[in-house]
């Protein structure tokens, strides 16, 4: 039974609308609102299906009047007549209404009156009636059965021919070790294939042994040839055992200036002393403005590439009137006066979908992207002089666009100054998988917010990788040594929270929060241990840290250079943060940020995977090892990248 049938124009005016079911008369607003946010505004159309709540709902689009066409129904129901009767409907209002839709457009939408009730409840019982009679199963006759096929000779079985059947297939389905038995001795299975069946199975087990003292004996040799050949003389003067440590040239081989475990003792928030180095190579960029976080910029070719137009890949022909019918087929190919068909994209659409595959894209988002695409142009009206390559190149460059810009824009400093008016602080916990610059990234977003004026807690969590919080601790006097108290009223501006190794994370995040609302910093940023998303005790450690301590923000850290495997960990660490979290409603991931981007080139692929997936946006973007290589994502940039050849 369906819920209801609604019928609009892509301008959001309602033309017709039927509800099946018992209720006030906006029950279809909120899940066509949900599917006009989430997939039409999107660029998702790559299924026609989408599910709101208890509801599954199906849409057409008919791209040359710009009408959508959505049913709603239980998504508990399977219902198989949907999507035959929405084709119907959608043929039988386009056939109703063609002209007064043709002859007065827009104002035949406003001032239009839509009778098409009786029209759908006729389809509807069709579309019924259809699926509840079916075809009675008819059995095969005795020509169309393989029975059939055999002749009498080959039916025919004797008595010797049986025994060496079963050993054949035997040979083949069994384990190697019995393949091998049979290839050993033929002459013995054959001989014991014409002895009664106890007799075989005596000579089978002699025969297994025979086999088994041969191998032995195989192995015996081999491993007495292998001893004499590894045998060699033993060198007249022998190398002090032990391994010495190697001293660099520029090093100091002194162990106790290396030594910097008693810089801050376990469980302590204390600031430690400040370090000299340089401070160009850490900072990169001197001409920079402080606090600002740039765009991603691509440097791109200003020109603009013509459009080759698409010929025939035929020899071409010598005739004259074989060469005017080339011209004048160029100049229809050319001129805007039919609609775009599914046959006339397909060679387009395929290029297309290997060239983002070959961008990083992940191959099943690249399916989608073109799905979608696909569904938006069917039925279009071609512009005047244009091609199908450049109208689908355009409809694809409008799509990636839309989907790397966000639903909801994620403003970190507006955050944290909306945090310290309630006087608490804004915490970030960061996640991903092993080695892909979690520690790195953090140290970079910390020093963007010193350099806006907000204090810095780094909360230590992960208590499991060796050198983890000596990492921090490094990056924490770094920091302090590029904006000392000094400049801050005496103020140190990041401290490091930390209790060692092998501990509790989530409770070390507790202790750090707490200690900061104490101490009145603005920010935590709780740096957590890379893992898998196959782990799951791992991952029910995460989702324990992010339900108890609940941050304002969880940040997936993720590489440029993966394809596929984005998804893969995307879709597992949000699955596993729902299923191991205790709350009615988990906490997921609410932004990416993407690090590496400076060793892609033009293979941003990552980026589209990451966002189409999750529909979350890309924060920060990595690119560089210095403090200031941090940017925001330009998807203008991005997309450029993508589609340059």
């Amino acid at each position: 039974m369906l819920d209801f049938f609604t019928i609009f124009s892509k301008g959001g005016l309602v033309l017709w609308c039927f509800q099946g079911v018992r209720g006030p008369a906006a029950a279809a607003t909120a899940p066509v609102n949900a599917l006009i946010r989430s997939v039409l505004l999107q660029e998702r159309g790559g299924n026609n299906s989408f599910t709101h709540e208890a509801l599954t709902l199906k849409y057409k689009l008919d791209n040359q009047f710009e009408l959508v066409f959505v049913v709603g129904f239980q998504k508990i129901l399977t219902l198989t007549y949907v999507d035959k009767l929405i084709d119907d409907v959608h043929k039988e209002f386009r056939d109703k209404y063609r002209n007064e839709f043709q002859q007065k457009g827009a104002l035949g939408l406003l001032n239009g009156t839509f009778d098409f009730k009786e029209d759908f409840l006729r389809l509807l019982r069709d579309a019924e009636e259809s699926s509840r009679v079916r075809a009675p199963t008819v059995m095969k006759t005795f020509e169309q059965s393989l029975k059939s096929q055999k002749t009498v000779k080959c039916m025919i079985e004797t008595r010797g021919e049986k025994p060496k059947e079963k050993v054949k297939n035997k040979k083949n389905k069994g384990p190697k070790k019995e393949g091998t038995e049979a290839v050993a001795a033929p002459g013995k299975a054959s001989a014991g294939d014409k002895q009664p069946s106890a007799a075989g199975d005596k000579e089978e087990l002699t025969k297994d042994e025979i086999l088994q003292k041969n191998r032995e004996e195989f192995f015996r040799r081999h491993k007495k040839a292998g001893e004499k050949s590894s045998k060699s003389p033993k060198p007249e003067a022998q190398k002090e055992k032990g391994k010495k440590p190697r001293v660099w040239d520029l090093g100091n081989s002194n162990a106790k200036v290396l030594d910097y475990s008693n810089s801050a003792t376990n469980g302590s928030a204390e600031a430690a002393p400040p370090e000299e180095f340089d401070r160009d190579t850490a900072l990169g960029d001197r001409n920079r403005e402080p606090g600002r976080l740039y765009d991603l910029e691509y440097e791109s070719d200003d020109e603009a590439e013509e459009e080759k137009v698409t010929q025939n890949p035929s020899k071409p022909s010598t005739k004259k009137g074989s060469a005017l019918g080339g011209m004048f087929g160029m100049l229809k190919g050319l001129v805007g006066s039919k609609s775009l068909t599914r046959e006339d994209m397909d060679p387009v659409l395929e290029k297309m979908k290997d060239h983002l595959i070959a961008k990083n894209v992940a191959a099943e988002i690249a399916v989608q992207l073109c799905e979608s695409v696909a569904k938006k142009l069917e039925g279009k009206v071609m512009g005047t002089f244009t091609t199908v390559t450049s109208t689908v190149k355009q409809a694809l460059q409008e799509a990636l666009v839309q989907i790397l810009q966000p639903q909801r824009r994620v403003d970190v400093l507006r955050d944290v100054l909306e945090a310290r008016r309630h006087r608490r602080p804004y915490v970030v916990t960061f996640c991903g998988v092993n080695g892909v610059g979690k520690s790195t990234n953090l140290a970079k977003i910390s020093f963007w917010l010193i350099e806006n004026g907000f204090s810095v807690l780094i909360a230590a969590c992960d208590t499991f990788r060796a050198g983890a919080v000596e990492q921090l601790r490094t990056h924490t006097r770094r920091l302090n040594a590029l904006h000392p108290p000094e400049r801050h009223g005496g103020r140190t501006m990041v401290q490091l929270y930390e209790k060692g190794y092998g501990k509790d994370a989530a409770g070390i995040a507790m202790e750090a929060i707490s200690y900061a609302r104490n101490q009145g910093f603005d920010v935590v940023l709780v740096d957590t241990a890379g893992r898998m998303q196959d782990n799951a005790p791992l991952m029910t450690a995460l989702a324990k840290l992010i339900a108890v301590n609940a941050p304002d923000l969880v940040l997936f850290v993720g590489e440029a250079l993966v394809g596929n495997e984005a998804v893969d960990q995307l879709v597992k660490f949000n699955k596993a943060l729902a299923d191991h979290s205790m709350a009615q409603t988990p906490r997921l991931i609410d932004g990416i940020v993407l690090t590496k981007f400076d060793t892609i080139d033009d293979k941003v692929g990552a980026a589209i995977s990451m966002t189409y997936i999750t529909s979350k946006p890309i924060v920060f973007v990595g690119t560089g090892q210095t403090y200031c290589d941090l940017r925001s994502l330009n998807a203008k940039a991005v997309v450029a990248a993508l589609m340059k050849a």
